[in-house]
């Protein structure tokens, strides 16, 4: 089978040496993604914004791999404080209400970067193969 790695040109891709999303057939994995634009943290200390601008971000790296949201089976949210799963919660169910895709919310001690609330990853499964 084919594989395609989709870079978003953020210079920790080459230097830990992973891709923003895999594509194997018809299957895309998108890596962590967080709120950073431009090495700017986006929305610091709002959990909804930031979650909205993730799942962007993952959308718009899906488009570049030849799917889109209603393609997605799976995303992952690790986050610094579960006590606002509403917030993120809210921003997820925006993108994916009518989807459904399966989902796991995790907390954790700690992202790269303290500003960030959320990191989130996505799996997607496409009809047709690699283009």
């Amino acid at each position: 089978m084919k594989r395609t790695n989709y870079a978003s040109g953020a210079i920790w891709e080459n230097k830990v040496g992973y891709s923003r999303a895999v594509r194997v057939g018809n299957v895309i994995e998108i890596s962590g993604t967080v709120a950073v634009d431009n090495d700017k943290v986006v929305a610091e200390g709002n959990a909804y914004e930031q979650t909205k601008f993730v799942l962007a971000k993952i959308e718009s790296a899906l488009i570049s791999a030849g799917a889109n949201l209603h393609d997605v089976v799976r995303t992952r949210m690790f986050v610094t404080d579960i006590s606002r799963w509403e917030e993120y919660g809210r921003a997820h169910g925006e993108f994916f209400k009518s989807i459904k895709p399966a989902t796991t919310m995790v907390e954790v001690s700690k992202l790269i970067d303290p500003r960030y609330l959320v990191e989130i990853e996505a799996t997607a499964i496409c009809k047709g193969e690699n283009m």
